[in-house]
């Protein structure tokens, strides 16, 4: 079973620093995470997430790959691939892996202008080692939600609200 933490900060380069770390952190196998979102709001109030993978690109090279593959079979590998490309980023753009989009966005409409979060989905992890690679961050955030225990909650609130 997978945990929901969201972290939020008041500056945008926290947020991305942070997934920098946790991104270092899984090479060194001591988190496992599903995905990792950030969540920023403009001064003119506009949320944008910031996804670890583009769907839409990802969907429309496939997508490419195997419309070309199949454009090949009718003599015509480039309106395949066109077609493929196509139908793969609009599948791509519609797909929703990990943490829901619409969650992300409903809660970044109570940040503040300028404001930062990040949303990570943990499979598992070593907590003491995890705490210990993000020390850089003891103070600077604050832990909006999580689907932890409550000592398990408790504990990164403490760290990270010190």
């Amino acid at each position: 079973m997978s945990n929901l933490i969201v972290v939020s900060f008041p500056e945008e380069h926290l947020a991305f620093d942070l997934r920098a770390a946790l991104v270092k952190l899984q090479t060194q196998y001591l988190i496992e995470m599903e995905d990792v979102v950030i969540v920023t709001k403009d001064a003119a109030g506009k949320v944008k997430l910031h996804q670890a993978v583009n769907l839409t690109a990802v969907g429309a090279a496939s997508g490419g790959f195997w419309g070309m593959l199949i454009g090949m079979l009718f003599l015509n590998p480039l309106l395949g691939a066109a077609v493929g490309a196509g139908a793969g980023a609009l599948s791509g753009r519609f797909t929703d892996l990990g943490i829901n989009d619409q969650f992300m966005k409903d809660l970044a409409e109570h940040f503040q202008p300028g404001c930062s979060a990040v949303f990570i989905l943990v499979k598992k992890a070593t907590p003491d080692k995890v705490l210990e690679g993000l020390e850089q961050f003891k103070g600077k955030g604050k832990v909006i939600q999580t689907s932890l225990t409550k000592d398990e909650e408790q504990g990164l609130r403490d760290f990270l609200e010190a």
